[in-house]
């Protein structure tokens, strides 16, 4: 065997594993952005059932709450309208653009309740209200979820080489991150 062909072929040899760490490279990002991509779909399913869990409590709290509050018909259609839009959301954002809305009709219900004492020493009221706030706090549980998994996948798809491809196998940044509504940002009014 010549000089020139133990060269060539160590060149060909060298030229070939590079091919094959790159290839290997994309093959395991691409694997783990596919994985990342489930957990943050995973996650916003969590969130889904939990909000679709607070839906279906909402009409046993407007109910009971309309024994005790007729005038107050506004407050009940807001809910009414900012639940139907949760319900026929479609995707992410939609979602957490219509649960903004129901989280201020809520509020607006809420404060309603203060008028009226005897409803607040109703036992189906304080049932549902319970039933709500530990709704609340799994919605909270599993919206943190869902904002860690959608930073991790972000985080990974933009390092390098990730970002390289990422961008060859169609991965995009995910920005439906869940925030505070606006009504949630007020600081709320204490009265003793």
């Amino acid at each position: 065997m010549s000089r020139g062909l133990g060269i060539t072929l160590a060149i060909v040899g060298i030229l070939l594993l590079a091919v094959f760490l790159v290839f290997g490279s994309y093959v395991s990002a691409k694997n783990q952005m596919v994985a990342k991509d489930e957990i943050v779909k995973s996650s916003w399913s969590e969130v889904d059932v939990q909000l679709q869990r607070r839906a279906d409590l909402i009409p046993n709290l407007v109910e009971t709450v309309k024994g005790f509050t007729k005038e107050e018909s506004t407050v009940f259609g807001d809910i009414a309208n900012a639940r139907a839009g949760l319900l026929n959301a479609q995707g992410p954002q939609a979602k957490i653009a219509a649960n903004g809305q129901l989280d201020s009709a809520l509020g607006r219900l809420l404060v309603l309740t203060e008028n009226y004492p005897q409803l607040r020493s109703s036992e189906q009221f304080m049932r549902l209200q319970d039933e709500l706030a530990g709704t609340e706090n799994r919605i909270a549980v599993a919206r943190k979820r869902y904002n860690d998994a959608i930073q991790d996948y972000n985080t990974f798809i933009r390092q390098f080489p990730n970002s390289i491809w990422a961008g060859m196998a169609g991965f995009q940044v995910n920005n439906a991150f869940f925030t505070a509504s606006p009504a949630a940002q007020s600081v709320p009014e204490v009265k003793f």
